[in-house]
């Protein structure tokens, strides 16, 4: 039995149902559209956090951990163009893939911090810790995109990497939602080649990006949100 605890609006979440869909594996969707309890969450993890994935006996949480055991665990390789990679960090690459992958991390946790605390009432005018989280989403980008080989490459050659996966949940989870966030992908063509090659693998499609705020107790097919009668 696999199944996947994740909330609505999660890049990370989104990643990894993203990756499950690479695998071609099916799992039991356990999809929270508000945020649970304290004791409802920790019955699932210690860290209050999703996604939390089941495989069998195996409980797993952290979206990177998670990643890295369905990679290990499941060798087949569905057909695709290009395929999924072998490995999340290749050992003749292993500290070069291990870090990029940490920087990929590091622009969801600033992005995902700024969405929360604007629904707490507090932008990024309000806080200066916040202006320097966004302004550490475009030194990422400049980063990674300098790391990219030719445009629409990968982060590894020949293949679909779970980073360059992680990378365009996060992007495209900034641009998504109304964050006053203009990330404007023109200054790094890389990425953004990336991040179109990936928007059309089915894959993706079958796992659009959609925004949450408080209010929001489900979606349209094509996505738009609907509100309670409280809003």
């Amino acid at each position: 039995m696999r199944a996947l605890l994740f909330t609505t609006g999660s890049p990370f979440a989104r990643a990894v149902r993203i990756l499950l869909d690479e695998l071609e594996l099916d799992y039991e969707r356990r999809e929270e559209i508000t945020t649970p309890s304290v004791e409802d969450r920790v019955r699932a993890t210690p860290t209050l956090q999703v996604p939390t994935f089941w495989d069998g006996v195996q409980t797993l949480w952290e979206s990177g951990t998670i990643a890295d055991y369905l990679l290990a665990t499941y060798a087949h390789r569905p057909p695709a163009e290009p395929p999924l990679a072998r490995d999340l960090f290749r050992p003749e690459a292993e500290w070069q893939d291990k870090l990029t992958f940490a920087t990929i991390q590091t622009f969801g946790n600033a992005a995902t911090t700024i969405s929360q605390m604007k629904w707490g009432g507090i932008g990024l005018a309000d806080s200066a810790h916040l202006q320097r989280s966004a302004e550490k989403l475009t030194t990422i980008l400049r980063w990674l995109d300098n790391r990219l080989g030719g445009v629409g490459d990968g982060f590894q050659a020949g293949c679909a990497s779970v980073q360059d996966i992680f990378l365009a949940a996060h992007v495209r989870f900034v641009q998504a939602r109304p964050l006053g966030i203009d990330l404007d992908l023109r200054q790094f063509p890389k990425v953004s080649a990336l991040l179109d090659r990936l928007d059309e693998r089915d894959s993706f499609k079958a796992n659009p990006i959609w925004w949450w705020e408080p209010g929001i107790t489900g979606y349209q097919p094509d996505g738009t949100p609907i509100y309670g009668k409280a809003r």
